[in-house]
């Protein structure tokens, strides 16, 4: 899973810039992390529906 692979690396940039001082970079990398995190969660719960509805 890629997404999550990029999810994780930006949480991580997020809290070494944060523990260095850098708020600007730090503020980026968790604001795209969290908007990577909600996409994976709507597409997950997109291809649940689907699934379910394809089953009927």
């Amino acid at each position: 899973m890629d997404v999550i692979s990029w999810i994780i690396t930006l949480v991580v940039i997020a809290v070494i810039a944060g523990a260095l001082g850098f708020g600007g970079v730090a503020s980026a990398a968790s604001g795209g992390a969290s908007i990577l995190f909600w996409a994976l969660i709507i597409f997950v719960l997109a291809a649940l529906v689907v699934g379910v509805a394809r089953r009927n």
